[in-house]
């Protein structure tokens, strides 16, 4: 089993809307974070995502309805990524965290955030006024996931209640707890309270990641240890001080912005970022100088390819294009050929989706695999279909003669599910499967052909539609259906 993540004695990049994107994330665990944080993200809009493997891009994507990728994630981070949601409800808490817990090495919960989007959903800074329900989703979570559950606060006006509702949190199960030195009313021109998260760190036994030094405290990676004892806390979170330069983490030293620009823009090229959001991020990084001529090259940039220009890593997107490019035919290539079998476990498994029309004729694959068992005298195929929550659908998973099969993709009906898990048992087994244009086997027209020429035996009198009703009666397996959230 992976060790759990480690909160103590690190540091870590604070969660940042529109800056905690994959590029950044990575730029920071390039130049020494320990940690990093996503940007917050909603329970209503991730509950609605697919969670796809992006073979091109190697990456992980949740992917709303309007295809719009959510987050994307990758192996390099998998172990460091705290996945922070924006959340008040604990069952739609769970729903979310069940389904990016294996791709992610913890889940937060944003108690902090002052933003009217986030404030106005009971989100964020809102729940620090009810810790009933932030006891609910945080209990919820610790219970229902398998990775550590975290949450960031700010502090309350007195320390006596602030240190009353971390003590609650404590309580909860909950691994760490990060702390924004500020009020929710307060802002970054404000100075942060040290003395209430020393407080804090003194109060419970859990680690105590303090934030909010950017302002005064925290310019450079030694800053960052001096910020550490000046709050007593396990752990140091840096949000903007990390925004402007990354290389804030790297004990050797800052790195000039230039240079670290464009390591990120290789970055967001390399995982296809969207090019606002890499605007976004280098305009960051720019600060002062956004009305530089490289700034107005950059806010006149409308494509990475654009923004490349400027950075004159034109090369570099032209190879990269290349080899993505290459990946999509090879792939595309795989996927025009029958895919070869993959074991999960003890399940072998095929990347098959149920196209109704790709079968036209009266026998379905599971007709197929049916009529093969019975005629070898096996015992008949066994279904177990389950149902993932957050989008309804199905996958299903076929037992023939010991062995386990099924598809890797998700169907939109329980039938056609146990159909796909048909097709990778058929096909593993080297038998037919009914698909149009497939060379004509017989296997399940023999009853009719011997029929025909008058030699049937006891068995072949019974006609396979029969057949094939007294094997639904007699196995009620087929028919369970489970809830599924991963």
């Amino acid at each position: 089993m992976d060790s759990l993540l480690c909160f103590r004695n690190v540091n870590a990049l604070a969660p940042m809307v529109r800056v905690g994107t994959l590029p950044t994330r990575l730029l920071s665990l390039d130049y020494g974070a320990d940690i990093v944080y996503s940007e917050e993200l909603i329970d209503i809009k991730m509950a609605q995502c697919q969670r796809v493997v992006n073979e091109v891009l190697e990456t992980v994507d949740f992917v709303a309805p309007d295809e719009r990728v959510m987050f994307r994630t990758c192996e390099k981070e998998k172990d460091r990524v705290v996945f922070q949601m924006g959340t008040a409800d604990p069952d739609r808490a769970l729903i979310v965290a069940r389904l990016v817990e294996n791709d992610v090495a913890a889940i937060d919960v944003n108690m902090g955030c002052p933003k009217e989007y986030s404030t106005k959903g009971g989100m964020g800074a809102a729940l620090l006024s009810d810790p009933d329900k932030i006891e609910a989703i945080l209990r919820t979570l610790v219970k229902g996931v398998s990775k550590p559950v975290t949450c960031k606060i700010r502090i309350l006006p007195t320390l006596e209640d602030t240190l009353s509702l971390v003590k609650r949190i404590e309580n909860t199960g909950v691994a760490a707890i990060a702390v924004h030195g500020r009020l929710k009313d307060e802002r970054p021109r404000h100075p942060v309270h040290c003395d209430f998260i020393q407080a804090i760190a003194e109060a419970v036994s859990i680690p105590v990641i303090a934030n909010g030094g950017s302002l005064d405290r925290v310019k450079a990676h030694a800053d960052i240890e001096e910020f550490r004892k000046a709050t007593g806390a396990s752990s140091v979170m840096v949000a903007r001080a990390a925004m402007w330069n990354p290389s804030v983490f790297r004990s050797q030293g800052l790195l000039s912005v230039e240079e670290v620009m464009e390591e990120y823009l290789k970055y967001a090229i390399r995982y296809d970022n969207h090019a606002f959001n890499t605007k976004y991020c280098l305009c960051q990084m720019l600060r002062d100088k956004v009305e530089s001529p490289l700034g107005k090259q950059l806010k006149s940039a409308q494509t990475n390819k654009e923004i490349c220009e400027g950075y004159g890593l034109q090369e570099y997107y032209k190879k990269t294009q290349a080899e993505l490019q290459a990946r999509r035919e090879a792939i595309q290539t795989n996927h025009n050929h029958p895919n070869q079998p993959v074991l999960d476990g003890d399940v072998t498994t095929m990347h098959v989706k149920f196209e109704r029309r790709e079968y036209p004729g009266e026998f379905s694959p599971k007709m197929f695999l049916l009529e093969w068992s019975r005629k070898e005298n096996l015992e008949q195929p066994r279904y177990e279909t389950v149902q993932r929550s957050q989008d309804r659908a199905f996958q299903s998973m076929v037992t023939m003669t010991g062995k386990k099969y099924r598809s890797t993709l998700w169907e939109k009906s329980k039938k056609y599910a146990e159909q796909a898990s048909a097709i990778v048992c058929l096909r593993v087994l080297g038998l037919p499967e009914g698909r149009a244009g497939e060379e004509y086997s017989g296997l399940v027209g023999k009853r009719k052909r011997e029929k025909n020429n008058e030699m049937p035996d006891e068995e072949d009198t019974t006609t396979y539609f029969g057949a094939r009703k007294r094997h639904l009666s007699e196995n009620p397996e087929e028919q369970r259906v489970t809830n599924y959230s991963k």
